[in-house]
């Protein structure tokens, strides 16, 4: 799994303006509405899978990592799909070192895609976890700089 097999430089905002929790989330997921096709009739049952996800334990990662990763599953979404979103402020996530977060990967997929949602969590964890990668995301100068770092981080695999 890579960056590549979620997210598409179509689905990076280099400079998110919600700041809070429920706006990222929001802005994050409509990139899908708008870029995915995904029927407004599904935008309901896709924000509450991601709003109840967040309810029952943050997604921020903390550790002074910065990093949340917002996801949910929904039968209606046919793949595993992910929209990066930076936050140049930073916005208070709930994260368990109570910093606020700076970098944000919604994920959907649907149940059938249970593996591959598994092993795209995993691979944001790891890469997050390297504090030159999330330098280079958080320096990024626009949404095309940080395109081309994910497919270099992908190279490097």
């Amino acid at each position: 799994m890579q960056f590549r097999d979620f997210i598409t430089p179509e689905r990076i905002l280099d400079d998110l303006s919600a700041q809070t929790k429920t706006g990222v989330i929001n802005e994050l997921a409509e990139v899908l509405f708008q870029r995915e096709a995904l029927g407004e009739d599904l935008r309901e049952g896709i924000l509450s899978g991601l709003y109840h996800r967040e309810e029952l334990q943050t997604t921020a990662l903390g550790q002074g990592l910065s990093v949340a990763v917002p996801h949910a599953k929904h039968p209606a979404v046919r793949n595993i799909i992910g929209v990066f979103g930076r936050s140049r402020e930073g916005v208070d996530f709930g994260s368990p070192d109570g910093e606020p977060v700076h970098l944000f990967f919604l994920l959907l997929s649907n149940r059938e895609y249970a593996d591959r949602h598994l092993k795209a969590l995993a691979y944001i964890s790891k890469k997050c976890r390297d504090a030159e990668f999330r330098n280079c995301l958080l320096k990024a100068i626009n949404h095309n700089q940080i395109a081309d770092f994910f497919e270099d981080s992908d190279n490097e695999d």
